[in-house]
């Protein structure tokens, strides 16, 4: 039987199969409002066959997106497209989480095809960006303005305030998004804070925001409900946030009740040198698996049924997630089913296919 196909439970929620559609962003929303084009984009993922897709980075406030075309959860009015898009994901037989994120210093850009530059907060559609210190991600870019306790206590209650309004609109999996240098991110590598307060400094200090947090959603988020934590491994930077780090923190995370791991890397420093290849960030997903005692989900160049079939019968993580291409295939998972030849219920409009 394929372990790619084989049912997976975490606490008591079921996933079919082991398919994840990875967060992406679309960029295609007025005001954090999403609209029917994201309706017939997830709608279609659920259609090709996946166990779990889960929905594009979902600022908690404003200031936390990364364009102004990001969806957001901000207000209650936010949930009423999500709710007709939970629905229809939930007709066709598959789950749907929703990924909640604050960009922090990477904050404020220009959508990517206006060219994806940073917006001054004085200049149309740009505002003022916070981060863990006052460092800019780029030297020429306008700077952001270190978090002090007000923002911090903020950030926090908007976590919670999103989470209540997902929960509201029925997605099954909460993930917190703590990757590719946006805020939690900048706060737990060294390279990114240099605060010199109980949110800096050592290890500890730097994983507290993140950690603190967690507890807070926790609190809110059903404890029969699967909550998901996206982290980057490794900064790729020396200097920088470790594979090491990682597994520390992931044991952290688990004992404030996260279920699984997200393994990405990278995205805090833009002169990272990244060795990008089929499969390169397996091994992290499979580190922290093993040395945590946590479940994982590996990312990132995994294109093929074989790849995945491979990596999950080695033990290397406990999901697959698919980035650029369930966007080549949002039938993905139905191509992978064929190819592997596994015994899955297909939608009856397209049973002729699986011939």
């Amino acid at each position: 039987m394929s372990i790619l196909f084989s049912p997976l439970k975490i606490k008591n929620t079921t996933f079919k199969n082991r398919t994840v559609i990875s967060p992406m962003c679309m960029y295609s929303c007025v005001d954090g409002f999403a609209n029917d084009f994201h309706l017939v984009h997830l709608g279609s993922r659920a259609l090709g066959g996946a166990g779990l897709i889960i929905q594009e980075a979902t600022a908690v406030s404003p200031e936390g997106r990364i364009s102004y075309g990001d969806m957001g959860i901000w207000n209650d009015e936010h949930i009423k497209k999500p709710r007709e898009i939970v629905d229809f994901v939930h007709a066709q037989n598959a789950l749907i989480g929703i990924q909640l994120a604050h960009a922090g210093r990477k904050a404020s850009h220009q959508l990517p095809q206006e060219g994806a530059k940073k917006i001054a907060p004085t200049s149309k559609n740009g505002w003022q960006t916070v981060s863990a210190s006052a460092l800019p991600f780029r030297e020429d870019e306008p700077a952001p303005i270190a978090l002090d306790a007000k923002g911090i206590a903020k950030v926090k209650n908007d976590y919670v305030a999103a989470t209540r309004r997902a929960l509201k609109a029925g997605y099954d999996v909460v993930e917190i998004h703590a990757a590719h240098g946006y805020l939690f991110h900048q706060f737990y590598s060294p390279l990114a804070n240099k605060r010199t307060d109980e949110y800096g400094g050592s290890f500890k200090n730097r994983i507290r925001f993140l950690l603190e947090v967690t507890e807070a959603v926790r609190e809110v988020w059903p404890e029969d409900k699967p909550l998901f934590v996206r982290i980057s491994a490794t900064d790729w930077t020396e200097g920088g946030w470790t594979i090491e780090d990682s597994v520390k923190l992931a044991v952290e995370l688990k004992k404030r009740g996260v279920d699984l791991i997200d393994t990405s890397t990278g995205g805090n420093v833009p002169h990272a040198v990244i060795p990008s290849e089929p499969g390169y960030q397996v091994k992290f997903a499979e580190q922290i698996k093993k040395d945590a005692n946590i479940l994982t989900g590996a990312v990132g160049q995994i294109t093929t049924a074989a790849q995945s079939e491979a990596i999950l019968k080695e033990g290397k993580a406990d999901l697959i997630l698919y980035g650029r291409e369930s966007l080549r295939d949002p039938h993905l998972p139905l191509r992978a089913a064929f190819e592997l030849n596994a015994d899955i219920n297909w939608p009856i409009q397209y049973q002729r296919a699986k011939m």
